[in-house]
């Protein structure tokens, strides 16, 4: 069979996420995500249409015209970032189309938990934990932040401060306690 009629794996196809692996969105719900969020995501994608894949293309041209392309390395690892720079491009692509960008700040001062609050929590054994709940493309847990589909988030959205809620994990059922909620600042008005 020709090499030109093969894959080079079978998750080239629809690896569009970080890491190969996209985070799944809930059937029939919104791509939640907040102004900040939005904004780095655009940049992102603008940033490798307008300089990293120009580069790599004039990278991968040059390399072309050195000769046998099977066994030049420039051309060959050229392509291959060429590949994983075009997926990340549609996987952002199709994220920011279907983003629905949602202002937390809008409730600033509100001790209820919706989208963008940092919550503070205590558990059963008394630890004490602080999370901002974001969307799904912008959630970084080594920086507290989870995703609003996580189990945690769940349990916590629409909960007050003082109230007692049920967090259900693969371990089983615990109870947390909600300290308190916040929101950032609404940005200022220009002038």
């Amino acid at each position: 069979m020709s090499k030109a009629f093969t894959k080079e794996s079978d998750a080239d196809e629809d690896d569009d996420g970080v890491g190969g692996v996209a985070a799944p969105i809930p059937a029939g719900a919104k791509n939640y995500i907040t102004p900040q969020g939005y904004a780095r995501l655009r940049d992102e994608l603008l940033q490798l249409m307008d300089e990293e894949r120009p580069k790599v293309v004039e990278a991968v041209h040059w390399a072309a015209k050195n000769g046998d392309r099977s066994e030049n390395g420039d051309y060959l690892y050229g392509k291959k970032r060429l590949r994983e720079i075009d997926r990340r491009i549609r996987f952002l692509t199709k994220r920011l189309e279907i983003a629905e960008v949602t202002d937390p700040s809008v409730h600033q001062g509100s001790d209820k938990v919706f989208f963008g609050a940092t919550v503070c929590y205590v558990d059963e054994g008394g630890e004490e934990r602080t999370v901002t709940i974001l969307g799904i493309d912008e959630a970084q847990s080594a920086q507290s932040q989870v995703s609003w589909i996580s189990p945690i988030a769940r349990a916590l959205l629409k909960a007050r401060e003082g109230d007692v809620v049920k967090l259900v994990t693969p371990g089983g059922a615990h109870e947390v306690e909600v300290l308190s909620v916040r929101y950032p600042a609404p940005p200022s008005p220009t002038s």
